[in-house]
């Protein structure tokens, strides 16, 4: 398996996760078990955050009718959704959320998110950042469906860890993101 990496292969399992794991935007129909969606979420949990206040609240939304609710409503208040959008077909979404103003909330549920997809990853689940809930968490419409899932009325959802089975193998493309040395 090539890591794409121009040293030595990866020493250990943490790192092999880290350098295959891509995202998944076609998934099969099937639901998570809740045993690998609570070790999932409880990944998450243990993520890092800012002066570890852990204010952030992690929602397991697996229930097809508020999926479909939040997939319909974000189109309505977000341009440039394509029709037929639906969360790549996923049935199985995490939504990330923090108490609306909390300044380094967004980074905190970006961590979260992180723990999320290579705690999936490591279990051959497959994963995806979704965004749509950042912008559009006060349509009305979505945030009826953000409070019949559990979402906190004082809470803005950063991100969506959209899980399941991948319906067709991931492509592991070299990563070239800039680095600079200064020493």
């Amino acid at each position: 398996m090539n890591y794409y990496i121009k040293e030595e292969p990866p020493v250990n399992a943490v790192i092999e996760n880290i350098l295959t794991r891509r995202s998944i935007r076609s998934f099969e129909d099937k639901k998570i078990p809740r045993e690998d969606m609570e070790l999932i979420v409880k990944a998450g949990q243990y993520a890092p955050s800012a002066m570890n206040m852990q204010t952030f609240q992690l929602t397991v939304v697996q229930n097809e009718e508020v999926i479909r609710k939040l997939y319909t409503a974000i189109p309505k208040y977000m341009d440039g959704l394509q029709e037929g959008y639906n969360f790549y077909g996923c049935k199985n979404l995490v939504l990330i959320s923090d108490k609306e103003g909390k300044e380094i909330g967004q980074m905190d549920c970006a961590c979260v998110a992180e723990n999320i997809f290579l705690a999936a990853h490591s279990l051959g689940i497959g994963s995806v950042w979704i965004n749509q809930l950042r912008q559009t968490s006060d349509g009305p419409e979505v945030r009826a469906a953000l409070t019949e899932a559990g979402v906190p009325a004082d809470h803005r959802v950063w991100v969506i860890a959209a899980l399941g089975y991948a319906s067709a193998p991931a492509q592991l493309k070299e990563k070239t993101a800039a680095v600079h040395w200064c020493e």
